[in-house]
């Protein structure tokens, strides 16, 4: 093991070997630390036996930290199982072993001092209730070596240096997946250098939808019926290979990274609880693009609260009639089919009373955006996400077939929107990756570039240092996104996994944009310049899919459950 004086640059196998040991060392320390912190907020939110929603209110805070605190626990744990896998591979190279090394003595240093939450939440030990000789556990060789020595700025200038001759390669270090998963990157990877990049940006500017031909060169991709079973027309492929998809597609743009997203949820809403007649009816058009459909279920005065919900269904004839107003509804105006949450038993305030619908409706044009009876809406401007567009929705008369409520049964609908957080939430963490990546792309592109004082920006520590904890950061939540897909693709239950990464992988998208901003000056303030655009996009990703405050309670109720 290094001891306080020596270097812990590593290069060399047998090197490897000691990190690996030194990293796996501290890994206990940190979990006996979660223990600690999950017993202390347990006792101060239970009450006769049970989880109080009231006092798990009272003491939001800490809860909130202790969800942060175990999503760095298991940031930690992917980074060990990445490194050790590519150990195993003789594929850590002195980029991965810089990545896995600084990784841990930023995240180690900020358990031990205080974890980022948002700019100006820094979430420190006390805050949980973790008491001075609670924290001294963490006091062990391995800990203290790995916060000392690994993020320094020499790490830091190395690995960047570094960065600059992988100049070409898709991710900064390995991936970590197999050679299938890293041909289909390297596809999309293409796609959008050809197809997305060139245009994003004006996209953007115009606020314009995407163009239908990218819908249809993706849809022959097979982008849309990626996860769908083949039996229904869909491809069969795995969550690992969306996640990959999801990643590259936003890299290029978020807008062309999200078109699948509604799909994804709508094919999950069907796969899970629609009946055998509404699987082959809906997922065949889905999964080529046919079938363009639109999640409806946020409404003006209940956001996360879904619950609350106030849009109804009544039921005439064989039919539903659909009366109320929803918000938020992404790419609503040439889609065809809207999944719908409504209200069919007015008795009831809670989720038991919600039902889900496949709405049809018809594609609107420029000129009349919303020809379906029963239904009228208006855009909502926006800072960033553009290509799909945001609206509001009025529903008054709108009709939908009794062969369209989903599973055909009523109060099933909050149940049947549950089971697909998990795929969603895998979905927009890649999504987030994605575009923390064209952050940094932007950024290093711009630090090599740029001259000032006689040098190019990379060459300051400060710039480079910004630069290198892009590629580190989005090494650890890809690693935490990739972990919760392979659980999803095992059958185990991951919406925690999913949680946690969606929590992380939002925030790095922001801050990577907004240092890469940074490292722009004031250029990156310019609209003409594409990290105006990334740092408006990367804004989203912390409200879309459970803001984070929403995504930290969950995570902290099933920590404690």
């Amino acid at each position: 093991m290094p001891h306080d004086g020596q270097d812990l640059h590593l290069t060399s196998n047998p090197i490897l070997d000691d990190l690996l040991d030194l990293t796996g060392a501290a890994l206990p320390a940190v979990d006996k630390l979660l223990a600690q912190a999950k017993d202390i907020l347990r006792a101060k939110v239970s009450q006769e036996g049970r989880i109080s929603g009231a006092l798990l209110d009272t003491h939001q805070t800490a809860a909130h930290g202790l969800a942060w605190l175990a999503t760095y626990a298991q940031s930690l744990h992917q980074m060990q199982d990445w490194a050790g896998r590519l150990a195993a591979d003789g594929k850590c190279g002195e980029v991965e072993q810089l990545i896995h090394q600084i990784a841990f003595g930023e995240y180690l240093s900020q358990i031990c001092g205080g974890i980022p939450m948002s700019q100006g939440e820094i979430l420190r030990p006390q805050d949980i209730g973790l008491a001075p000789d609670q924290m001294r556990a963490m006091m062990i060789p391995a800990v203290m070596t790995l916060c000392a020595q690994g993020n320094t700025q020499a790490a830091r200038m190395r690995l960047v240096t570094l960065m600059q001759d992988q100049a070409a390669n898709l991710t900064v270090g390995a991936s970590g997946l197999d050679e299938e998963l890293e041909m289909i990157r390297a596809q999309f990877r293409r796609f959008s250098l050809e197809k997305v990049e060139p245009h994003a940006h004006d996209w953007h500017l115009k606020d314009e939808l995407i163009p239908l031909a990218i819908i249809d060169e993706m849809a022959e991709m097979g982008v849309f019926g990626l996860t769908i079973p083949e039996e229904y027309g869909g491809f069969g492929l795995s969550k690992a290979s969306m996640c990959v998809v999801s990643e590259e597609l936003s890299r290029g743009y978020i807008g062309v990274g999200s078109l699948a997203t509604r799909t994804e949820i709508a094919a999950e809403l069907i796969l899970c609880g629609g009946t055998e007649d509404q699987k082959q009816h809906w997922l065949p058009g889905l999964a080529s693009a046919e079938i363009l459909p639109t999640a409806v279920f946020t409404e003006p005065n209940t956001g996360s609260d879904l619950g609350s919900l106030r849009t109804r269904a009544v039921k005439k004839g064989d039919d539903w009639e659909i009366t109320g107003n929803k918000t938020w509804i992404t790419h609503a105006t040439r889609t065809h089919v809207m999944t719908l949450l409504a209200r069919t038993d007015p008795a009831t305030t809670d989720y038991s009373g919600l039902s889900m619908f496949l709405a049809e409706k018809t594609p609107g044009t420029e000129e009349n955006p919303f020809p379906t009876p029963g239904m009228t809406g208006g855009e909502i401007e926006v800072l960033g996400y553009r290509g799909m567009k945001e609206y509001e929705l009025a529903f008054d008369g709108f009709m939908v077939k009794g062969d369209n409520l989903l599973g055909g049964e009523t109060g099933k609908g909050f149940k049947q929107l549950m089971q697909t957080f998990e795929s969603a939430r895998i979905q927009t963490a890649a999504r987030a990756v994605g575009v923390a990546q064209s952050a940094l792309d932007v950024g290093m592109q711009y630090a090599q570039d740029r001259k000032q004082f006689g040098a190019a920006l990379i060459n300051f520590p400060r710039v480079a240092g910004k630069l290198a904890m892009m590629a580190v950061e989005i090494t650890i939540a890809r690693q935490l996104t990739y972990f919760s897909a392979h659980e999803k693709d095992n059958d185990r239950r991951c919406d925690l996994e999913a949680g946690m990464a969606k929590l992380l992988g939002a925030r790095v998208a922001w801050a990577c944009a907004d240092n890469a901003l940074q490292i722009h000056g004031g250029n990156g303030f310019a609209l003409e310049y594409k990290i105006s655009r990334i740092l408006c996009d990367a804004r989203i990703l912390n409200i879309f899919e459970g803001a984070a405050e929403i995504q930290a309670q969950v995570i902290a109720r099933r920590l404690l459950g």
